[in-house]
């Protein structure tokens, strides 16, 4: 192996360790802590205040800009922001260790939100990070590895804290969590930073939004990132109870939807991280997406009494792995979408988008569920799917293909 070729692949190890960091506390404050303080005896009315920690990682575009123009640059400048945002995540986590959530509920949410909100900002660093260490041949690897990165992270941080949660308890698995946290830190203090351009600094920081927003025809692609969540959003937000409904235990749903799923996901995200590029951008983007239409229109066969366990395994893997497939050829184009003077800026308002249309679309899932049953949100959220798929082919078609040619022009 060439000198080049391991330090390329000592790249992608990196940014690989750091979205693993990042997600294994997130997904803890998703998955594993509101079934834990259940299992305490933490009321309904408390648990559902649990969402309102990651508001950061919705509004995190906020002050995206204020990372990209400024930092310690004699560290590197991105390489400063992680080590930072990660050091104090740690810090929260082993706050949170030393308290009892059944007695110390505020404080535990209030430790969870700074937990969410130095994560979120690390995320931040990472894509700018990533976006400027990748060529634009290897996005398409180097998304693969993102998003591996964020399956492998959030198995460990859902199932994986669940599991200690239940063996150990509280404080034992929370400072087990922080170690991890550490480890996966390491790989960046050997990392040497070269950053090629600087923002304007001069200039008010809110800016760097505004000009985003105010490129030629933007307004289609946010159209194309607002929608592309809303379809697998209902889908998998009612396919939870439907497998509580089935009749399938806790344990049973935690190994379909973790530890199965996620390593779908996995696999998913690597296989398109080596098709991107041979297939280009428009194409891969188009094929998965409508892959994924068909993953969940098997959604259909539990809902309509279709039910036994190797098929609800077909209906989680092909899910996870054709979604998993679709996010890393969406976030290719993102990264491509991204200057290299304000990347973190770029890149997150575009992941906040997605995030957004998420968020719009889980509450019409329980609507539609309630009013025309499980098949009836299931076929919502085909359409909408089927709308996402449109959306791009119709509204950001020739921008990806003058992409692809810029990158020909590249190589």
């Amino acid at each position: 192996m060439t000198g080049f070729a391991k330090h390329r692949l000592k790249t992608l190890a990196l940014l690989g360790s750091l979205y693993i960091s990042q997600y294994i506390p997130l997904t803890f404050i998703y998955e594993a802590l509101p079934a834990f303080v259940r299992q305490q005896g933490m009321s309904l009315e408390a648990i559902g205040l649990l969402p309102l920690v990651a508001l950061p990682t919705i509004f995190k575009f906020l002050w995206a800009p204020a990372i990209d123009r400024y930092g310690f640059t004699r560290w590197g400048h991105y390489r400063f922001w992680i080590i930072s945002f990660q050091l104090l995540a740690i810090a929260s986590a082993a706050i949170a260790a030393d308290l009892t959530p059944d007695r110390n509920f505020p404080l535990v949410l209030a430790a969870m939100f700074a937990l969410c909100l130095w994560c979120a900002s690390q995320d931040i660093a990472t894509d700018a990070l990533a976006v400027g260490v990748l060529t634009s041949q290897e996005r398409g690897w180097g998304n693969g590895v993102q998003l591996s990165g964020n399956y492998f992270g959030a198995a460990i941080g859902g199932g994986g804290m669940l599991i200690l949660l239940d063996w150990w308890g509280w404080k034992p698995s929370l400072l087990i969590m922080t170690g991890l946290m550490f480890v996966a830190l390491l790989p960046i203090f050997n990392f040497r930073e070269r950053r090629a351009q600087k923002p304007d600094t001069s200039q008010f920081v809110l800016l760097d939004l505004v000009r985003f927003c105010r490129r030629p025809q933007i307004w289609r692609w946010l159209i194309v990132l607002v929608l592309f969540s809303t379809g697998p959003m209902i889908a998998n937000t009612m396919f939870r109870p439907l497998l509580v409904d089935i009749g399938l235990s806790m344990t049973e749903i935690g190994l379909l939807l973790g530890a199965v799923g996620y390593a779908a996901g996995i696999v998913g995200a690597t296989v398109a991280g080596l098709l991107v590029a041979r297939l280009g951008r428009r194409r891969s983007l188009l094929w998965f997406c409508g892959l994924r239409v068909f993953a969940i229109a098997a959604y259909l066969l539990p809902a309509f009494g279709i039910v036994n366990l190797p098929l609800l395994y077909g209906v989680a893997i092909g899910s996870q792995l054709t979604n998993g497939m679709a996010m890393t050829a969406l976030f290719t184009v993102m990264m491509d979408r991204s200057e290299l003077t304000t990347p973190g800026t770029d890149f997150t308002l575009q992941t906040s988008l997605i995030y957004f249309g998420g968020i719009f679309a889980a509450p019409l899932s329980g609507v539609a569920a309630t009013a025309w049953g499980y098949e009836g949100a299931f076929i919502l959220a085909i359409a909408l799917s089927l709308g996402s798929v449109a959306s791009i082919s119709v509204l950001v078609e020739r921008n990806i293909a003058s992409i692809e040619s810029t990158l020909k022009n590249e190589a």
